[in-house]
This record gives structure tokens, C-alpha cells and sequence, in this order.
């Protein structure tokens, strides 16, 4: 009797909500495909034999096994120099901007600090106006930045994005009594930032990296303008230098033949799954907060 109460009870979705929910359904698999079936052809090309895959011959599944190209990869100075000074850069470059965009959202959030409107207007205009490449390469260069590794950290430490997020993450969980009661007991700006913000806020500090990282990591423009020194290469642009000129291996002295064509394609694919590699090992680690983080400013029912 309960059971059948209860469906009777059950709302039933109408004619349009149904078909929203198949016509969603239906999106969601084929973005599902559109993603996942190139990762499966990278992988399966990256391992497969050299002559399978020059052929073609490779979908999403491998023909043979073949680590010959992740073996050319790391056996070469330039890419394991690339892929430190990528590493570095990352790691740096997202540090300081998360101090810096934690930082200036708290002071943002605080009633108390005079000229937050127009502070806040100024850090607004930077994001539908910009003063275009050259003025941009002419300030790296007075700054003493030009050919040195700060010019791809600097330039990119504050994000306005970022710091309004933060701001109205910091607005929206942390309300105004609980920095009156710490200021009772003689908590200033400073410790409170450190022990009520920063823990509280670990949802939007794991969307904050995750974004500034991938950014980062991605990153080859500003290196293609500034940097000279090879020694100082990101990994993307030896990436770049490879899937342009096509010439990843020394083919002067072999033949052309199929082996040694599907030995090119091979350290391709298996370099573009190294670039790509470790933000898929970083990113499970902040999937609990990332998920909690996108949720901040949504409209809740």
C-alpha cells in the first residue's frame, strides 16, 4: 500500500522535460566521444608498432607494442630540459599567483578598506581593455625581464578572473561575525587571513590552481616572444618546433621506409602524451575541492 502511494505520489516529467533530458543525454555522449576517442588514438598511437602507425592502420586500439618512442623522448636533452623549466614555471608561476589572488581578494572582501569600489572598477577595465602585444613586449623588456625566466612567471601572476571568484567565495562563506569574534580575542588581518580564510577557502584554492597550472603548463607564446636561450625553453615549444617542421628524429642516414616514417609519427605522439600526462596525474588529487570550487556563485534552489 505504501509503495503504491508513493507512485501515484510521483511527479511525473512532462513532454519537455523528457525531451530536454534525451536531447542532453544524447549531447552529453557524443561530447563524451569527441573527447575520449582522441585520447584513445593518442594512447594507441604513442605504443603501437611504427609501421602500424604510419600506415594508419591504429584507431583506438594498439596494433603491436612499441615504447621506441617514449624511449628517442627521454633520451633527449632538449625535451628533458623543456619539460624541467615547464615544471618549473608551472610550480612557480602558480604559487605566487594564488598568494598574490588570495591575498588581494581578502582585502577586496574587507567593508573596511577605503576605495574597494574603485579598486575593484580598476581591476574590472583590465579585463575588456588591454594595451595589445607590442606595449606588453616593450614593458617586459624596460622591466630587465627579455630572455630570462621571469617574463613567463611575472606577466601572468594576477588573473581578475581568479580574484573575483575568490572575492565572492570569501564573501559567501565567511561571514563578518566570525572576524569580529576573532578580532575580540586580538586576531589581526594577517592571522585571521592565515587560519579562518585560507582553510575555509580550500574548495576555490584547488579550482584557482588547477586553472593558473593548466595555463601555465600550456603555455607557449609568451616564451615564443621572450625567450632566446634554449636552455630556458618550455616544453611546448620544443612540441610546437616538432609537430611543425616534422622532423623529430635524424633520418639522414636510414632509409625511408615504413619503420623509420612510423618511428617520426611514434615520437610524436608519445612527446604530446608526455606534455600531457602530468596534469591527468595532478588533477585527481583536487578532484574533491574542484567540484565544490565550480559551485561557487551558482544559483541554489
Amino acid at each position: 500500500m505504501i509503495r503504491s502511494a508513493t507512485n501515484r505520489n510521483r511527479i511525473r516529467p512532462t513532454r519537455g522535460e523528457t525531451i530536454f533530458y534525451a536531447a542532453n543525454g544524447a549531447f552529453l555522449t557524443l561530447f563524451l566521444i569527441a573527447t575520449v576517442y582522441p585520447l584513445l588514438c593518442l594512447i594507441s598511437s604513442a605504443i603501437s608498432d611504427p609501421a602500424a602507425v604510419y600506415t594508419g592502420r591504429v584507431t583506438f586500439y594498439p596494433i603491436g607494442f612499441s615504447l621506441r618512442g617514449f624511449e628517442i623522448n627521454l633520451q633527449n636533452a632538449k625535451v628533458l630540459i623543456g619539460f624541467a623549466n615547464t615544471l618549473l614555471y608551472t610550480v612557480s608561476g602558480t604559487a605566487l599567483s594564488l598568494a598574490v589572488t588570495l591575498l588581494t581578494a581578502f582585502a577586496l572582501s574587507r567593508h573596511e578598506l577605503i576605495g574597494r569600489s574603485a579598486i575593484s572598477l580598476f581591476f574590472a577595465f583590465t579585463m575588456w581593455f588591454s594595451g595589445g602585444l607590442i606595449p606588453f613586449y616593450l614593458l617586459v623588456r624596460d622591466l630587465g625581464m627579455y630572455n630570462t625566466r621571469w617574463a613567463l612567471i611575472v606577466p601572468g601572476v594576477v588573473n581578475v578572473w581568479n580574484v573575483i571568484v575568490c572575492r565572492t567565495n570569501i564573501n559567501s562563506t565567511i561571514p563578518e561575525e566570525m572576524y569580529e569574534a576573532a578580532s575580540i580575542d586580538g586576531c589581526g588581518y594577517f592571522r585571521f587571513f592565515l587560519r579562518m580564510v585560507v582553510p575555509l577557502s580550500k574548495p576555490i584554492i584547488a579550482v584557482i590552481v588547477l586553472w593558473t597550472a593548466i595555463g601555465h603548463w600550456n603555455s607557449y607564446f609568451n616564451a615564443l616572444i621572450f625567450i632566446l636561450d634554449n636552455d630556458k625553453k618550455p616544453l611546448q615549444l620544443y612540441l610546437r618546433e616538432y609537430l611543425v617542421s616534422s622532423n623529430v628524429v635524424d633520418l639522414s642516414n636510414v632509409d625511408f621506409d615504413t619503420e623509420s616514417l612510423g618511428i617520426q609519427e611514434l615520437v610524436k605522439n608519445s612527446l604530446i602524451l608526455l606534455s600531457v600526462l602530468p596534469l591527468w596525474i595532478f588533477y585527481p588529487f583536487i578532484q574533491k575541492y574542484f567540484v565544490k570550487g565550480v559551485m561557487v556563485g551558482a544559483v541554489k534552489g
